[in-house]
């Protein structure tokens, strides 16, 4: 068993952490409470090619491991997790074109994507079909060489701001998941239309709104695959995201443990750091183990994906995603309450990090989804 890291995936780790460190970290806060990640800050990261990162470089990418990408979203979102949450928008929006979009479509949309000229969103979630999605209720109705999309869409990080948006439909509602299909569709389009933008409690530098579809017309060519792949796409992409996920959590717990062990050794209660008192002690600790543990899953995840195991990294990306999610906030947590009294105020970065880490139990599956997917694949191989 190799746990060392290729050259090149230490690379990116460092080139992600210099500018976390430099050019994110110090405008952290500042992003939380305007509620917008600035426009340098993203040019800087197209500059330093970190946007489609494992994605070929025919398209634009770098050709990296998928382990290159989730080192790069832990550094990220260690300084900012709404860096991270970016970043993870971009990788679902970029994977379902690369895995059943024509060369066509990666030409013309997955190039754009790679190299940070454009952004995109991944649009399933509906305001009834969140946790099932087979209850979506969007649909494209072929008509001579045209799609016409009709439904909304809810909570889609990205809402207005990406330019391009992989969006799922029924093509054939009696179907069910077999009458699902995936659709690009671009930012102008007629009968396209943004609404609900939500003030959500953490991730606030990212814009996370609706979509409404009024007899949109979408060229046929637009379509992702054939019709009725789009629930196969859709799962391809969520396993993927779902690292990226797990990857965010683990960059919050680094970014807890070191905050919670710079206070612990600087505050001084009863004439002596508090880092002395084995109750900081242990809570430091468990936020220490849980890290690893998390760090491993998600690692462990990352390459099987790398070795194109398809569908059989459900189980992993499950895992990873819902101990990574969970770890996440219980080092929140604890960091909060090693801070004290200043952890409740807006000044502390603790603060920050217990929204941030709440939001991913439940993005891209909620904790108890993922353990009916893990129970499931259990089953799976049992028979």
């Amino acid at each position: 068993m190799e746990f060392e890291l290729r050259k090149e995936e230490k690379a990116f780790r460092r080139i992600a952490r210099q500018f976390a460190v430099d050019e994110v970290l110090p405008r952290a806060a500042e992003i939380d409470r305007k509620g917008k990640i600035p426009r340098d800050i993203l040019q800087r990261m197209a500059e330093l090619k970190l946007f489609g990162i494992p994605f070929p470089k025919k398209y634009g990418g770098a050709n990296a491991t998928m382990v290159s990408y989730v080192l790069v979203s832990e550094e990220l979102s260690s300084a900012n997790a709404s860096i991270g949450f970016l970043s993870a928008a971009g990788l679902i929006s970029s994977f379902p074109i690369y895995y059943a979009g024509s060369e066509n479509q990666k030409e013309k949309y997955l190039k754009p994507l790679c190299s940070g000229e454009k952004s995109g969103a991944f649009a399933l979630t509906e305001p009834s079909a969140g946790s099932d999605p087979v209850s979506i209720e969007t649909t494209a109705v072929k008509q001579g060489g045209e799609y016409v999309l009709n439904g909304r869409k809810a909570l889609i990080t990205n809402a207005a701001v990406a330019d391009i948006y992989v969006v799922l439909a029924y093509t054939d509602k009696s179907k069910k998941r077999d009458g699902m299909s995936a659709f690009i569709v671009e930012k102008g389009a007629e009968g396209f239309s943004f609404t609900n933008f939500e003030d959500i409690m953490g991730m606030r530098g990212c814009v996370v709104g609706g979509l409404e579809f009024k007899d949109c017309r979408i060229p046929d060519e637009n379509r992702l695959g054939g019709e009725g792949e789009g629930f196969k796409i859709a799962m391809a992409t969520l396993d993927r995201d779902r690292i990226g996920i797990s990857s965010i959590g683990v960059g919050i717990t680094q970014a807890c443990l070191d905050a919670s062990k710079k206070y612990a050794n600087e505050r001084i209660q009863f004439s002596q750091p508090i880092i002395n008192f084995p109750p900081v002690q242990f809570m430091l600790a468990d936020m220490a183990v849980a890290l690893e543990t998390a760090r491993l899953l998600t690692y462990k995840a990352a390459y099987l994906a790398d070795k194109g195991k398809g569908e059989r990294i459900t189980k992993e990306a499950s895992m990873a995603k819902l101990y990574a999610s969970e770890v996440a906030l219980r080092a929140a947590t604890n960091a909060v309450q090693i801070h004290g009294g200043y952890g409740c105020t807006k000044r502390c970065p603790a603060e920050r990090y217990f929204r941030d880490a709440k939001i991913l139990s439940i993005v891209v599956g909620t904790s108890e989804i993922q353990r009916m997917v893990i129970a499931r694949e259990l089953m799976r191989e049992a028979r």
